[in-house]
């Protein structure tokens, strides 16, 4: 096996254990029954981490382009193993574990996760999109592996702290493993330098991506993080409701391979596209649906959902180039961190002050729809030649 194919499998690996961020729902119940953490208290650690691990990734992606992505991902391995490990020390001391998961444990997941996007593209220049896709899609799935081994040995007792001593221990040794495998080729595409990559953030294309990635991920998370009283609203079952949990999650799973596909087939027309099916999607939401239809459109708003976490990887890996894509993507995706940190509480405030989260998603609808016309009438830009750009 050539060094490509030992690269993305290690950089699909460190995808899949940074992925266990999104199974901390798993972790709190534990943590409030044992330790009196409240939900409030949970949530405002999980929203801390994503924030963190959004901003992270910009200095990241700088040590990137100067130390390499071992010596980076090496770096996200010992902090995401250090926060697990200060978390299992605490004694369900709440400061600690907003330090732990909250900060060092966010801090290690932006180390890592920019580092597989960036040496994939590089091995596979021919396949950035589907080459994204496959990375992105292990840290979705990352979810199902850190829920199963938790609820196994939580289910037999295990007190959650030390379920996250343990956690924090092999997935920090596995993390470090992979990062020694993770090797770029020595590939120059023209790129000259860190200061030129900022440059480009008030360029009209990286606009277009902060703005998609933004509108994107908040009507996809202002879905997903209200979702169950979202469905029971619509007269499903509480008992059933996990069934659109599971469709949402493989849809976004799915939709990460399948978007990066269609990148290499379409080009930068998937911005809109992707832009404007999710805003069909939702839209949907808004009439009176059977169960069975209901179901099929949360799987849909999954898969456009997974659309942000490929398409614009992959649109400024392609225009702007490799070695700006490590300066360059970490900005755009605090558009992300913005969106996780205010959507899912904007559709819960509203749907507890009408009554009903129809006002919250058609206020959702209209931001990714305008984001969907804006793309479409400057795709244009992406015309112009990348290496004019760089000039």
């Amino acid at each position: 096996m050539n060094n490509r194919w030992i690269s993305l499998l290690a950089g699909v690996l460190i995808q899949v254990i940074l992925g266990g961020l999104y199974a901390w729902s798993t972790l709190i119940s534990q943590l409030g029954t044992s330790y009196g953490l409240t939900n409030s208290q949970g949530g405002f650690i999980f929203g801390l981490c994503i924030t963190i691990f959004t901003l992270t990734m910009i200095f990241a992606g700088r040590v990137l382009v100067i130390f390499g992505p071992q010596v980076t991902a090496g770096i996200g391995a010992i902090l995401f193993a250090a926060g697990y490990l200060l978390a299992s020390f605490s004694n369900g001391s709440y400061g600690l574990l907003l330090l732990g998961l909250g900060i060092i444990t966010g801090a290690g997941i932006g180390f890592g996760y920019v580092c597989p996007l960036t040496v994939g593209m590089k091995w596979f220049p021919n396949n950035k999109g589907l080459v994204t896709g496959i990375s992105v899609a292990g840290f979705g799935s990352g979810a199902i592996i850190l829920s199963a081994t938790a609820d196994h040995f939580l289910g037999r007792g295990m007190d959650v702290l030390v379920f996250m001593r343990w956690w924090g221990i092999v997935t920090g040794s596995i993390l470090l493993i992979a990062a020694y495998f993770l090797k770029a080729p020595d590939i120059r595409d023209g790129s000259r330098s860190s200061t030129v990559g900022i440059g480009k953030v008030t360029s009209i294309q990286f606009s277009i991506c902060a703005i998609g990635i933004f509108a994107g991920t908040f009507t996809g998370l202002l879905v997903n993080g209200n979702l169950i009283p979202l469905v029971v609203e619509f007269g499903v079952e509480i008992s059933q409701s996990s069934k659109a949990i599971a469709l949402f999650a493989v849809g976004n799973a799915v939709g990460r391979i399948a978007w990066g596909h269609y990148f290499d087939r379409l080009g930068y027309k998937s911005i809109p596209i992707s832009l404007i099916g999710l805003s069909i999607a939702c839209t949907v939401l808004l009439f009176a649906l059977p169960e069975w239809m209901l179901l099929l459109v949360i799987f849909c708003i999954g898969f456009f959902f997974g659309a942000n976490f490929v398409v614009y990887a992959s649109t400024i890996a392609r225009y702007f180039g490799q070695t700006l894509f490590s300066i360059l993507y970490p900005i755009c995706f605090v558009a992300y961190g913005i969106a996780g940190f205010i959507a899912p509480g904007i559709g819960g405030y509203f749907a507890d002050l009408t009554g009903s989260f129809r006002t919250s998603l058609v206020g959702a609808i209209a931001i990714v729809a305008l984001a969907g016309i804006l793309a479409t009438m400057k795709l244009a830009v992406f015309n112009k030649c990348a290496s004019d750009e760089k000039r």
